[in-house]
Parts: structure tokens; sequence; C-alpha cells
């Protein structure tokens, strides 16, 4: 199985080095491409035996199934650029959001499936988003689940739901992260307690308050109320808590609803452009 990247970038080199370390794929079976020549040297240098290419082509016409990891806007060029090599038994898969199932194969002649990863996949944990195009059979479909399995839960999506989809997938870790800093920031401001202290504490009740809700399992709802008693100091807390971010997840799904309703505008019109009349 030879296994081709277009973009080193933050995703690809993470899906890369993720393959490796989890025994998914050799190194030896993976060629990357990308026009930045520091992050392919990095790559090499961490993964001996991986095959940098000169050009997208080249990635192109080498591999099995080929990883899109590239930005929304370079899609029509390096589609302008590989297209004369791609072949109908290939897969391509793109992991970029606003470039639809259907844009892809008007263009091109290949199998292709959407799959949005998720930072946490570095570690093995996290979802995978899972989304077909109408070319791949059954066993297509079967080895690129098996693939992600290996660095995550795939999770098949319909493509219409990839924003919000991706909100909790991808996007969470950021959204958890940022409420995750407040916390540690308040207890070290308003206790004088040392951030190291506070960090590695935080930290391992989020990673254990993710484990107990899908290990035991235990919904939101439910560890709430096990953990705070009516009356109790977390349960006067909760209270503050629940009246300072009401709504503050609608007005972010919002945000980044109306910030994708734009890309997929700009890049249907970077894969097809209007003539002027």
């Amino acid at each position: 199985m030879k296994i081709g990247f277009i973009g080193a970038g933050s995703m690809g080199s993470l899906l890369v080095g993720a393959f490796i370390r989890a025994g998914a794929i050799r190194p030896d079976d993976i060629t990357v491409s990308s026009r930045t020549s520091s992050k392919l040297s990095s790559l090499a240098e961490q993964y001996p035996g991986l095959q940098i290419a000169s050009n997208n082509k080249q990635t192109a016409s080498w591999a099995d199934y080929l990883f899109l990891c590239i930005k929304p806007m370079d899609f029509h060029k390096v589609l302008n650029e590989i297209s004369p090599v791609l072949k109908s038994n290939q897969i391509v898969i793109s992991i970029t959001s606003p470039v639809k199932i259907a844009s892809l194969e008007e263009l091109i002649p290949s199998k292709i499936a959407k799959i949005i990863p998720s930072v946490v996949n570095a570690v093995g944990s996290g979802a995978s988003l899972f989304m077909w195009g109408t070319r791949l059979t059954t066993e297509d479909k079967t080895a690129l689940w098996e693939l992600f399995s290996t660095i995550s839960k795939p999770i098949e999506i319909l493509e219409e739901e990839v924003r919000v989809a991706s909100d909790l997938s991808s996007c969470g870790p950021a959204f958890l992260a940022n409420l995750l800093e407040q916390f540690i920031e308040a207890a070290v401001v308003s206790t004088g307690m040392e951030r190291e202290t506070a960090t590695a504490l935080a930290c391992e009740m989020m990673l254990g308050t993710a484990r107990l809700m899908v290990e035991y399992p235990c919904s939101p709802e439910e560890l709430q109320a096990r953990v705070s008693v009516p009356g109790g100091i977390t349960a006067v807390a909760l209270e503050v808590l629940q009246n300072s971010t009401q709504g503050a997840f609608l007005q972010v799904l919002h945000t980044t609803h109306e910030k994708f309703a734009e890309d997929l505008d700009r890049v249907d019109s970077s894969l097809f452009p209007r003539e002027c009349i």
C-alpha cells in the first residue's frame, strides 16, 4: 500500500507521524510533497525511509492512497497540477471540510473520500469524521476505516453535518483548552498556586473526565450530578458557571457556521470560475 501526502503542514505531518507510530504504515511506504522544504526535511529526519517527492505530480502518480492536506484555496492549483496523472483506481482523501465531494468527483477521475481528523489523533484518541464518495467500493471503505481505526475512532457522518461535527471533534480541543486555560489562570491568580501544579491538576482532571464519560459510560449531565451535592460547593459554583456561559457555545457555532458558508462560496468560485460576460 503506497500512501502519498500532498501538504506537510500541521495536519499532514500529524497524520504521517500518527500512522507510523501506530504501526499502520511503514515510512518507506510514504511519499510526501510540500512547497515548504523545511517541513519535508523535518519529516524525513524524524522518520528514516520516508520518501520526499520533488513535486506534487510525482506524489500523485505514485500513490494508491493520496491525502490532500492543503488549504481550501489551494485546491484549484493543486488539482490542476495533479489531475493529468490521477487514475480511476486511486483513492484521493481530502481532509478539508469546505471542499465538497461532488466537486472533487467532477474535477478528477479518482475515487474520493472526505475524512476530517482531529489534533488528538496524534495520541491515538478522538474521532475521525468519514464521508464517502460515490465511486468507493465496500472494500475501499473497509480499508480506510481500518487504517484510521489505528489512530482514532472513525465515525461516519453526512456531508451536510461536517461543520457541526468538526466543531465538536476537531475545533473542540481548542475550545476546551481555552476554558481550561481560564480555569488554570483563575487558580493561579486567586490563590497563588504554582502554574505548573495547577496545569498538571487540570490536565489530569480533563483526561480522567473524558475517560469516565466514555468508559463508564456516563453522560455530562450524570457526571455533574455525581460530583455535585445539592447546596454543596460544586453545586453553587456550577450555578455561577452556567449563568456566566449560558449561550456561549450557540454563539460559537453561529460564528463557525457563518465562516464555513463564506468558505464554501469562496472554494466553489475558485474551483469553478465564472466567466465574465
